[in-house]
């Protein structure tokens, strides 16, 4: 498990399973609270990473039939981050085939301190 301020509780929720420490300027996993790097950074970077094929995420909708929803492996490849302490998937995403990781999520620490320190 990552380290955590229990003493101050200065951590904000960015997304569902996402959140950042303020008093360390960390990211990190809000269900096991380890740690995924520095907020000043994309938090992807301390994720473990897994690339799937779309038509294994969308499958056919009926039996026996290659029709489905899923996008052309060709054109798009789906990329997962986990968390290295508990395992849950904190984002995934569509991105065509050599696509940089992006970077969704750029945040305004000394705003969210002030926020938070009222």
């Amino acid at each position: 498990m990552g380290e955590t301020d229990t003493t101050t509780n200065r951590t904000k929720r960015v997304a569902e399973y996402l959140e950042v420490d303020l008093t360390n300027e960390q990211w990190q996993c809000a269900r096991c609270t380890e740690t995924l790097g520095p907020a000043n950074e994309n938090y992807k970077r301390g994720c473990l990473v897994n690339e799937r094929n779309p038509r294994e995420v969308h499958p056919p909708i009926l039996e026996d039939e290659e029709y489905s929803f899923a996008p052309d492996p060709d054109w798009v490849r789906i990329v997962e981050f986990y968390c290295p302490g508990c395992g849950t998937m904190i984002e995934n995403e569509y991105l065509p085939p050599g696509h940089p990781i992006t970077n969704d999520t750029q945040l305004d620490l000394e705003k969210l301190k002030e926020e938070h320190d009222g």
